[in-house]
């Protein structure tokens, strides 16, 4: 397996379609249960967020904050298709109809990715953080004053048509594809450019090239990610995609450990759950929650899940 990750992604998407296709009883038999599984499945979506991301800021060494700008790409497009045409189609062929419109967000979210990529990605550091920060601004707003997405009330009414199957084998697929894609020959430019731009550029790699690039494809999983959200939600709102959600993924990547695949995987699920279970000091919840990631960044500041070498996880 190690010298075939096909065949563990393989595995990983067959069980995961095994385990949504018995979603009803397994609920049945817990107490709760639908809201366990909802909390499963946003665990998966924030993992192929902050998996994208980690590509960008990781692997590739840029620092954008404004992920969530793409995500809201992605799922208000994959939403407005299904409200429009989602009701015409038969039953049978929604989930095929659901995958259409998620590749149609993502592919919206990617060319969203390239058209504030190639501008911006020239220039580094804090002066991208924050050039990033605006582009996103600019995406919410431009939902937010839009009437055919709803305008400031957003989308209401999108079929609940997520599932864990969906969401765990696309979140599977992504992280096989990261992996895949910076362990090559190719994605070693990611690796070069994050290093020394300088350096790589004089042995003939174009920076801009490969951080485009990392854009696009980052942009790509992210507007999976919103379609996958708006159609588990129900709803859609611009507020929901705001700076502070760029930030929540950053801090993902940053907790699970800049580059390193399996970190950012840990620290998804556990920024997901931990809010989750803080609910029983509800007044206190995000006080403790913030807390807590500043004591974990103050005690591992290079991330929880530094291990192994970076680029070498799959």
């Amino acid at each position: 397996m190690r010298r075939d990750p096909r065949l563990w992604l393989l595995i990983s998407i067959v069980i995961f379609v095994a385990v949504s296709l018995y979603s009803r009883e397994i609920t049945s038999s817990i107490r709760g249960g639908s809201y366990y599984w909802g909390i499963a499945i946003d665990v998966g979506i924030n993992i192929i967020l902050a998996v994208s991301l980690n590509l960008i800021n990781g692997h590739t060494g840029q620092f954008s904050l404004g992920h969530a700008g793409f995500m809201a790409v992605g799922g208000y497009v994959a939403a407005k298709l299904t409200l429009l045409y989602g009701a015409s189609i038969p039953s049978g062929l929604q989930p095929i109809f659901l995958f259409a419109a998620l590749l149609v967000g993502g592919g919206v979210a990617a060319a969203t990715g390239f058209a504030v990529g190639v501008p911006s990605l020239r220039l580094r550091g804090d002066y991208l953080a924050i050039v990033t920060l605006g582009f996103g601004e600019i995406i919410r707003v431009i939902f937010q004053t839009s009437e055919f997405f709803g305008a400031a009330t957003g989308l209401v009414g999108i079929p609940r048509l997520t599932t864990f199957g969906w969401t765990w084998g696309l979140a599977a697929v992504t992280v096989y594809i990261v992996a895949c894609l910076v362990n090559s020959t190719y994605g070693r430019g990611f690796i070069a450019v994050h290093d020394d731009e300088i350096a790589a550029g004089a042995m003939g790699i174009n920076p801009v090239r490969y951080k485009v690039t990392a854009f696009v494809i980052g942009a790509f999983f992210a507007g999976i990610a919103g379609g996958l959200y708006a159609h588990h939600k129900g709803t859609l709102s611009p507020s929901g995609f705001d700076f502070v959600k760029s930030i929540e993924i950053v801090v993902m990547v940053i907790l699970g450990g800049m580059g390193r695949t399996a970190g950012v995987i840990l620290a998804a699920i556990i920024l997901t759950i931990l809010p989750e279970m803080l609910r029983e000091v509800s007044s206190y919840r995000m006080i403790i929650y913030s807390l807590l990631i500043i004591g974990l960044m103050l005690a591992r500041p290079q991330g929880l899940f530094t291990f192994g070498k970076k680029g070498a996880e799959h």
